[in-house]
């Protein structure tokens, strides 16, 4: 099959074969292989033991981001000091993950399905978060591309009748799912009269159809852990992955979890998150869109000492992001686990070799530093990034069959000492806020929403591979900079509403004449350049973007 169907708008709940588990969703092709009886019945445990927990949880988030409010800052956690100071180790690295020095990501449609595993890469995040736009279709047709992969039947063939296939002979990449973030739901399957987590949606099917069949093959069901903001949000997936080993009668232990340390909250938990998956964790990530996210997120009241420059302009080598990343890879690598880099967006330009030139200078760059400060592997975005990549950490690692290593993470880092005023010493990132970087804000976030909108979640804007962190980043950036009086450096203006409704007026003009009045015309774009609008402009802070956006989605 080539590709799949979208699905049809919401519609009045069906009731399933299992009690108490209604659909609200159009017909899918081949959905009834992923959504059986057992299956479902699967789910609908997970629903009933953990989301009470969850939404405990989510309320604690708002708990704990008015005492930020309120106090202005943020400090590790004095109850875990012995925690901190411990000497544990998480459980050993598992064969299938000891080699992670290149990992792609991507969503898990079955074109990047079949690049994705072909890449060279050692790891492929498949992604059903940031780089998915949830509809329907993308939820279980992601699953069953997964299934395909497996079991060897996965091919695509475009509209123009290219053919992409699986290497028959190649090794293929690891695969390491990404289940949405805690605060997503499934609104198209109702537990109770309740929709399910996205969470619990994503990591219930692919476990459940996927586990067994996994360990089969010497792997095994690896996962990233999105957007956690705290160690009782890892202990809560500690207890999912607990209850899904005994349901299906797998040894405690066999699910190995990487957590993405991309809130400012968790970077202050590291250990504590580690010590509450310590016999399921495989190690820990760090990435700068949504981190950055959450910084403006969580201080947004705080005034000027935490407001942003240019976002373009905020590098892994700014002083707090240094501080940030340093702090991973000891925590980590004092605990045995692995530490993995962030992203490099880059997608290369098959007409100007100039602009392939200067990005590539830094990538390589940006994983030679990796590399060098222990990290244990980095993501790319892009197949044609792998080598690269590759390159930087093997002049490090060496290759293992000529006595090389797999990893560093015997590179323990004791030489790293990191404060709290270190983490929160956004200032020192040093950098401009310009008229510039409030336009390329506007036209990334209105360019990436209106993909999404139409079920497109990894998105190449000039460029770039973007996913939904980068349009948080840049409507929280407007939302931060107009809310503090941020005066322009490059043109002396003042970031006002009235500025940015100016710069997303012109970003419609530009795109209606790029793409022709009948195309555009065909696109969502001022829904929307609307829903930019209100989540960057409204008095009350929206915690996430994907909230609103995912009642217009069909």
């Amino acid at each position: 099959m080539s590709s799949f169907p979208s699905s049809t708008a919401p519609s009045a709940p069906v009731e399933t074969a299992v009690p108490g588990v209604t659909l609200t969703a159009g017909q899918v092709e081949r959905a009834e292989e992923v959504l059986t009886p057992e299956a479902l019945a699967f789910l609908a445990e997970l629903h009933r033991a953990f989301t009470p927990r969850r939404d405990e949880l989510l309320a604690r988030r708002r708990e704990r981001r008015a005492e930020i409010a309120r106090t202005g800052t943020l400090d590790f956690l004095p109850e875990t000091a012995a925690i901190r100071g411990g000497d544990w180790k998480v459980a050993p690295i598992p064969d299938a993950l000891r080699d992670r020095r290149v990992e792609i990501t991507g969503p898990t449609d079955r074109k990047m399905t079949v690049n994705a595993l072909n890449s060279g890469a050692r790891v492929w995040l498949a992604d059903f978060e940031d780089a998915s736009a949830p509809t329907w279709a993308n939820a279980v047709g992601g699953q069953i591309n997964l299934i395909d992969a497996y079991t060897r039947r996965i091919d695509f063939t475009t509209p123009e009748g290219k053919e992409y296939r699986l290497k028959p002979d190649a090794e293929l990449a690891v695969v390491v799912a990404r289940p949405r973030g805690w605060h997503l739901d499934e609104r198209h399957l109702q537990v109770d009269g309740a929709p399910i987590p996205g969470a619990l949606f994503d990591f219930g099917l692919y476990f459940f159809h996927n586990a067994r069949r996994l360990v089969e093959r010497g792997a095994g069901p690896y996962f990233y852990l999105p957007k956690l903001e705290s160690h009782l949000e890892a202990r809560l997936w500690n207890e999912v992955f607990t209850f899904a080993q005994r349901h299906v009668g797998l040894p405690h232990g066999t699910v190995r979890a990487t957590v993405l340390i991309e809130t400012i909250t968790a970077a202050f938990e590291m250990e504590e998150i580690l010590y509450e998956l310590r016999e399921h964790a495989s190690g820990l990530n760090a990435g700068r869109w949504d981190y950055l996210f959450s910084i403006v997120k969580n201080f947004r009241d705080a005034g000027a000492r935490f407001v942003l420059p240019d976002r373009n302009a905020v590098t892994m080598t700014a002083p707090f992001m240094r501080a940030y990343t340093e702090l991973l890879v000891r925590t980590c690598h004092r605990h045995g686990a692995q530490a993995i880099g962030g992203m490099a967006a880059f997608i290369p330009s098959r007409r100007d070799p100039e602009v392939n030139a200067r990005a590539l200078e830094k990538v390589r760059a940006d994983k030679e530093r990796e590399a060098r400060d222990g990290f244990d592997g980095s993501w790319v975005a892009h197949p044609d990034l792998v080598p690269v990549a590759r390159e930087c950490f093997d002049a490090v690692l060496g290759d293992p069959a000529a006595g090389g290593r797999y990893n560093q993470v015997d590179r323990l880092r004791e030489d790293v000492e990191v404060t709290a005023a270190q983490l929160l010493d956004v200032a020192s990132a040093d950098a401009p806020t310009t008229q510039e970087g409030l336009r390329n804000a506007v036209a990334v976030g209105i360019r990436y929403i209106e993909a999404w909108l139409r079920g497109s979640g990894a998105v190449a804007i000039f460029n770039l591979m973007e996913d939904a962190a980068t349009a948080e980043i840049s409507r929280s950036q407007i939302w931060q900079w107009i809310h503090n009086g941020v005066v322009l450096r490059d043109t002396g203006a003042k970031a006002t509403e009235e500025l940015v409704r100016s710069l997303a007026a012109e970003e419609l003009d530009g795109l209606r004449a790029e793409l022709g009045e009948e195309a555009f015309a065909a696109g969502r774009w001022e829904t929307a350049r609307d829903l930019f609008l209100q989540v960057a402009l409204d008095e009350e802070f929206t915690d996430f973007l994907t909230l609103p956006a995912y009642r217009l989605l069909d």
